[in-house]
């Protein structure tokens, strides 16, 4: 087989990691593939820029046409980021009959139907490994590991920023301020962080497994986001005091043909395996139907960790070369979409309330729970510095979203009640 040419869409912290490892990995490649990989040309936005990795001058470029127009281009690895322009950079790619290997999750999220059609339509493959989890392989375990099975739950923390952010401020007693800033100089968090913080980077990524997982086209707006910026160093506290970890949790879960996809903080029982996944780290459950329960562990961002996955979507893209079954391997879904409502979620809720200290409040509280069928799981009442105040945390048992919005709202309306500090679902309490 012919030398395969490589063009690379950006040379940042995942190209230089896919750099380093083409050209130091190129005798397991070789051995992979049954030919040599070269890195043709590298799109950058300035040519004169010193770079992470050494690079000859001559393989750098700032046009894109010296690689989506380039016949001798076999596969375009694009590690730039960005939506509108990178879209059009991928569909000409495409058109030119040039397979795509991307870690854009943005991109993914927002425009993967359309261009996983068009790379079908032109016989050409599109992998997209990378763009959740870092170098954990959750989407390829669920396309070709969990191909048999019928997923009916996906749960995890699948953004390293936020997870290494509650790290600290649970373990340390530090405040968000002071570790996002840490975050930042470690290279963990980004200038502009509210992409993560915010909840919409892991947004994303869940609607790309909810897409895949349950076969079935899964938008971001179709994904109920709840970032960590409101999260005070008292809900750590008592989340810790009732025998919880709080992180920022992804679920996907489907019961029948119905299913709801949300990314928010919530509270794990602290002897569930992804309260113990701590930092950059990120980790998914899926449970399925025949397989039951797995897990993928793993770091989810970092050049290395990032551009294994990229590279080994590389080698599938040449490996389906050789067999001449490119453009084969994406899967229209088979479900037309269909979202649960409020009445068809389940869970348990933590509410922590400042309420007035005086006889029949806990009372009244209970009665108005018991109306909607919801009973508690745990109770605290403790008193508070402010002049006749009580804090009351409660953990219920499950009950629907539906009722849980309607005390809620109820709540907020007694004058009793101070305010309404902090709501929060409980997930993993079916695993021990």
């Amino acid at each position: 087989m012919k030398a395969i040419s490589i063009g690379l869409l950006g040379l940042g912290t995942v190209g230089s990691g896919v750099v380093q490892i083409i050209e130091s990995h190129q005798d397991k490649l070789m051995h992979q593939v049954g030919c040599s990989i070269s890195i043709k040309k590298i799109l950058v936005k300035d040519t004169t820029k010193e770079r992470l990795v050494a690079v000859e001058k001559g393989m750098l470029t700032d046009n894109p046409e010296d690689i989506l127009s380039n016949p001798e281009i076999d596969v375009v690895i694009e590690v730039m980021g960005g939506i509108e322009e990178t879209r059009g950079y991928l569909i000409e790619a495409i058109k030119n009959k040039k397979h795509i290997v991307t870690a854009n999750k943005d991109l993914m999220a927002l425009h993967g139907p359309e261009l996983l059609e068009l790379a079908t339509d032109n016989q050409c493959d599109l992998f997209y490994e990378a763009s959740v989890a870092g170098g954990i392989p959750i989407l390829r375990g669920l396309v070709d590991g969990l191909s048999s099975d019928r997923i009916t739950k996906m749960m995890g923390i699948v953004n390293g920023t936020t997870n290494f952010i509650l790290t600290k401020m649970s373990k340390e007693g530090r405040a968000y301020d002071d570790v996002l800033k840490e975050a930042q100089e470690l290279g963990f968090a980004e200038a502009d962080p509210t992409a993560d913080v915010g909840g919409l980077d892991a947004a994303r990524k869940m609607a790309i497994l909810s897409t895949l997982g349950f076969s079935m086209n899964i938008g971001l707006n179709d994904v109920e986001v709840q970032g960590i910026t409101e999260i005070s160093e008292e809900d750590l506290r008592y989340s810790k005091k009732l025998g919880y970890t709080m992180k920022l949790i992804g679920v996907a879960s489907r019961a029948g043909d119905r299913v709801d996809v949300s990314v928010q903080p919530a509270l794990l029982p602290e002897a569930h395996p992804l309260a113990s996944v701590n930092n950059e780290y990120n980790a998914v459950y899926v449970y399925g139907e025949a397989v039951g329960e797995t897990m993928f562990y793993g770091p989810g961002a970092g050049s290395l960790p990032t551009a294994t996955a990229v590279v080994s979507d590389m080698v599938t893209v040449i490996k389906n070369m050789r067999l001449g079954v490119n453009g084969r391997s994406a899967v229209a879904p088979q479900y037309p979409k269909q979202l649960k409502d409020a009445t068809e979620i389940f869970a348990k809720f933590f509410i922590r309330l400042h309420v007035q200290d005086e006889v029949g409040v806990l009372a009244k509280i209970t009665n108005l729970f018991a109306e909607h069928g919801v009973g508690f799981d745990k109770i605290l009442q403790l008193p508070l510095d402010e002049k006749e105040s009580s804090e009351i945390v409660l953990v219920t048992h499950t009950a629907t979203k539906a009722a849980f919005e309607q005390i809620i709202q109820k709540l907020n309306d007694y004058n009793m009640v101070r305010e309404v500090k902090s709501t929060y679902r409980v997930e993993g309490e079916d695993i021990k």
